[in-house]
């Protein structure tokens, strides 16, 4: 490997983390939301134009739940002001405890990527309180002006902080029946059934008390505020953490749709088989019944920007093409391989950066199974290098900094990865026994960031360099 091929690789790495440092969640919030005193009061301006009067606020109500939940707690409990005499409470479902975490704020390490007895504990919390504000609003009678019963919703917030990973660290069976042990294995049945996250979502929202809508609908008719960090394809922001503050557009048809097509009823445990074939399976919440104010901090369409900018200041023609979101790993390898040769013939530096996620479906008997989406899609790829692409370097990392049930983001490859035919077939081994961690783990091919407290879904970098 030359000097030039090393740097390629060294470039990617600093695309990704370049991209990442620029949707942090702090400057998300400095864009999209800011608090305003002035002789209307003090208001909460988001981008667009709504605003929360915030010193009419008697209670404030906070859930924060997924990978980035304490980031995004912090950054907003930074900028609320709020009166003296508000009540605020809340719950925060995260990997780790904050500092400094106020005493009203109960946390829950929620687990992930299955849920834990701290994810159902979580779901718990958020529920009942947020139902005796939903108490307090059916008791509302407009006519009296009895505080202990005069419940004005206007003086009611209830702000819901989320971000990816929270399908699993916020969970909640309808069927109070379905024990924890069942609902670990029907949600690793869903990651592995090669569906993508909109379908996968589509059936947890089915499942769940707190998502398709439930959670906000247990506020009543307090006021609610959804601040999003996405890991979900744009134009899905209901799929979110399996939505469960938004209206829900799916339906009980859709999901019975899913489960028949992916063959997953028989590869639930029975309990939750009987809850899916229930002629009374109930329907969600739809848009038309929750009156929601949604902001949508980031997305992965960002975090592609942010990368195609930084790769123009070095040099490169950076085109961004995220056609291939929610293809099969071996789909989406091919055609960004075929882009970037394509693009090459008119430009001797070029970035192709893709966002967004593939699918693996991994037989039911790998049990062995290690590793991720973006390890699986980096070695495929890897087999279909020839010489003459090079130099080159692609990398493929998930923007939370882990991938599957491994300790790495993802990894990086170029032409030389599969350097014999010795290594060629035992990468095609490693690809048919869903193993592709361990054999990037030993060429030091993996790509280690730790968690980054985040979550924008995949990023891809594929860089070529024939100017030198």
């Amino acid at each position: 490997m030359n000097a030039g091929e090393a740097n390629l690789k060294e470039i990617a790495r600093t695309l990704f983390a370049q991209a990442l440092d620029e949707c942090s969640i702090e400057r998300a919030f400095d864009r999209k939301l800011r608090v305003v005193t002035d002789t209307q009061g003090t208001r909460l301006i988001l981008d667009g134009g709504d605003a929360i009067a915030l010193d009419r606020m008697r209670r404030v109500r906070v859930v924060s739940a997924g990978k980035a939940a304490a980031a995004m707690l912090n950054a907003l409990l930074a900028r609320l002001r709020l009166p003296s005499t508000c009540e605020l409470q809340g719950v925060l479902i995260a990997a780790e405890r904050p500092a400094n975490l106020p005493a009203t704020i109960q946390y829950f390490c929620g687990g992930h990527p299955v849920p834990n007895e701290a994810s159902f504990a979580g779901a718990r919390a958020a529920l009942s309180m947020l139902r005796t504000l939903g108490e307090g609003s059916a008791q509302y009678d407009s006519s009296r002006d009895d505080s202990a019963q005069n419940f004005v919703p206007d003086e009611t917030l209830c702000i819901f902080l989320l971000s990816g990973g929270a399908s699993a660290m916020m969970e909640l069976p309808l069927d109070e029946a379905i024990s924890l042990d069942d609902t670990v294995a029907f949600h690793r049945a869903m990651v592995h059934s090669g569906a993508s996250i909109v379908e996968m979502n589509c059936v947890r929202k089915h499942f769940s008390a707190v998502k398709g809508g439930r959670l906000a609908l247990a506020a009543g008719v307090a006021q609610t505020l959804s601040l999003l960090v996405s890991d979900v394809p744009p134009a899905h922001l209901d799929a979110l953490a399996s939505g469960p503050t938004v209206g829900d557009s799916t339906t009980v048809a859709e999901c019975r749709e899913i489960l028949a097509r992916y063959g997953l009823l028989e590869r639930f445990p029975a309990s939750v088989r009987r809850f899916f074939a229930s002629v009374e399976l109930p329907e969600t919440p739809k848009p038309e019944k929750l009156n929601a104010l949604v902001c949508k901090l980031l997305d992965c369409d960002e975090m592609a920007e942010a990368a195609r900018g930084h790769a123009e200041r070095l040099g490169f023609y950076a085109v961004i093409d995220n056609a291939c979101d929610d293809w099969s790993y071996d789909a989406a390898a091919d055609y960004l391989l075929y882009r970037l040769r394509e693009l090459r013939r008119d430009h001797s530096r070029v970035c192709l950066v893709s966002a967004g996620e593939v699918t693996v479906r991994v037989d039911a008997s790998s049990a062995q199974a290690h590793g991720g989406r973006n390890q699986h899609f980096a070695l495929y790829l890897a087999t279909r290098l020839r010489n003459e692409d090079g130099p080159l370097a692609v990398l493929s990392a998930g923007s939370d900094g882990i991938d599957g049930n491994s300790d790495a983001a993802g990894a990086i490859v170029d032409e030389h990865t599969l350097c014999t035919e010795t290594h060629r077939a035992s990468a095609q081994r490693a690809l048919v026994a869903f193993d592709s961690s361990t054999w990037l783990t030993s060429i030091d091919a993996t790509f280690v960031t730790g968690p980054t407290g985040h979550n924008l879904r995949d990023l891809r970098i594929l860089l070529a360099d024939t100017a030198h």
